[in-house]
């Protein structure tokens, strides 16, 4: 039985599954895809920020106000232990972020019951892009130009700058990631569905950005992106484009500017001296858009465990800016509306401290039978151009409007 249809099974009979599902789709993200399902006695955790309250499942206990120290307290040791969930962008208490209404800002499933499939890679198939037209909306360009104002002021050297949509579709969600997942291979792809009382939340990931790995030898990887143009429309034009990620100065600014922030994030809690960036800005290429990634690893100093290393990088540079915190205060002033799951962290974190996560961006999510959320946007620094980015943000959320369908409809 393929991994889909054991996954479809686990989602008919199970109020609590996922399919972590990036295996084979790049070369460093391995070859194995896991379905796991809970059963009604398992525990699974969710976290509400404005409640501050992290509460335990089925028994209903606030067992907490913190889900990272939750989960710390709950690491046993036992390697065959897994905990798979995400976690919000307002998932750190001490920082500021919106919590978005009726969405849990995290959730985490512990899980025995997993199924591990080997899978061959995947071919990616790219398809020239069809040029997109939108003109940029009154709205986006006054929070671009708000973004500007601090930028020329000194308060960030540069911005994420996203934004949500809602949007209805009548597609099962199985069926609309199955779409995805064929369109657009990833490797931290994968679905998560989670329902307690009357909260039924669902995942759709498709990202290809890694927000941190922890190996058995407690080293620490975090892979941002940060610079992505489309594919072009012919072979010429899309080399064209991938050399000018490359050498462009604005966006090598914008990578070089989240690596610095990343390697501060980890100075903190990796041995003095151990931080190294071994791969600076390299191309890499998906279906749908070329991509400038920056590896940085460390090694955690004794004492650190996985989760405080997790939080000491949350949420992931390339989706805030720099520096973090004045940043984040610029965003949570400047965006419309919260961010809910989008711009956090998807993936598993074992017993034994071993850790796999990504970035919550080409992703969809829901509570209930509500229109699903699309999160996109940009980094945005002093050169950027208002219609560049705002075009930007449109072909990179252009795949997921796609899974949805053509009977889909915005709201």
């Amino acid at each position: 039985m393929s991994a889909l249809s054991t996954f479809r099974r686990a989602a008919e009979t199970h109020d609590r599954c996922f399919w972590l599902d990036g295996g084979g789709s790049r070369p460093w993200s391995g070859r194995r895809a896991i379905v796991g399902r809970l059963d009604a006695d398992d525990l699974s955790l969710t976290y509400d920020a404005t409640r501050g309250e992290v509460v335990e499942h089925p028994s209903g206990r606030v067992v907490g106000d913190d889900v990272f120290t939750v989960l710390q307290e709950l690491q046993d040791g036992d390697p065959d232990t897994h905990w798979v969930g995400c976690l919000g962008y307002a998932a750190r208490p001490d920082l500021p972020a919106r919590s978005l209404s009726g969405v849990p800002d995290a959730v985490w499933m512990r899980t025995r019951d997993v199924e591990v499939f080997e899978v061959p890679g995947r071919v990616l198939r790219w398809s020239p892009r069809q040029p997109l037209q939108h003109s940029t909306p009154s709205w986006y360009a006054d929070a671009f130009a708000e973004v500007q104002e601090q930028l020329r002021a000194g308060n960030s050297y540069e911005v994420n700058l996203t934004y949500r949509e809602e949007v209805a579709s009548r597609r099962e969600p199985v069926q609309i990631y199955e779409r995805l997942r064929s369109a657009d291979p990833a490797p931290y792809a994968g679905i998560l569905r989670h329902r307690v009382g009357g909260q039924d939340t669902w995942l759709l990931s498709a990202s290809p950005e890694r927000f941190a790995t922890v190996d058995r030898h407690r080293r620490i990887e975090t892979r941002p992106i940060k610079g992505t143009t489309p594919r072009g429309a012919s072979t010429e034009q899309d080399e064209a484009l991938r050399s000018h990620l490359a050498s462009d100065l604005r966006f090598r600014a914008e990578n070089l500017m989240v690596t610095d922030l990343l390697r501060n994030d980890l100075s903190m809690v990796c041995e003095p001296g151990s931080v190294k960036v071994p791969h600076l800005m390299e191309v890499e290429s998906y279906a749908s858009v070329h991509q400038l990634v920056t590896t940085v690893r460390g090694q955690l100093r004794a004492g650190v465990g996985t989760l405080d290393a997790l939080r000491a990088l949350f949420p992931a540079g390339s989706m805030t800016g720099a520096p973090k915190l004045r940043t984040m205060q610029v965003i949570d002033a400047v965006e419309a509306t919260p961010r809910g799951l989008y711009a956090g962290a998807f993936g598993w974190i074992c017993g034994d401290g071993r850790a796999d996560l990504g970035v919550v961006i080409r992703s969809l999510f829901r509570t209930g039978d509500g229109p699903w959320t699309l999160g996109t946007g940009g980094g945005i620094t002093v050169r950027s151009d208002v219609d560049e980015e705002w075009a930007e943000s449109r072909w990179k959320a252009a795949r997921l409007h796609a899974a949805l369908g053509p009977d889909h409809q915005g709201s």
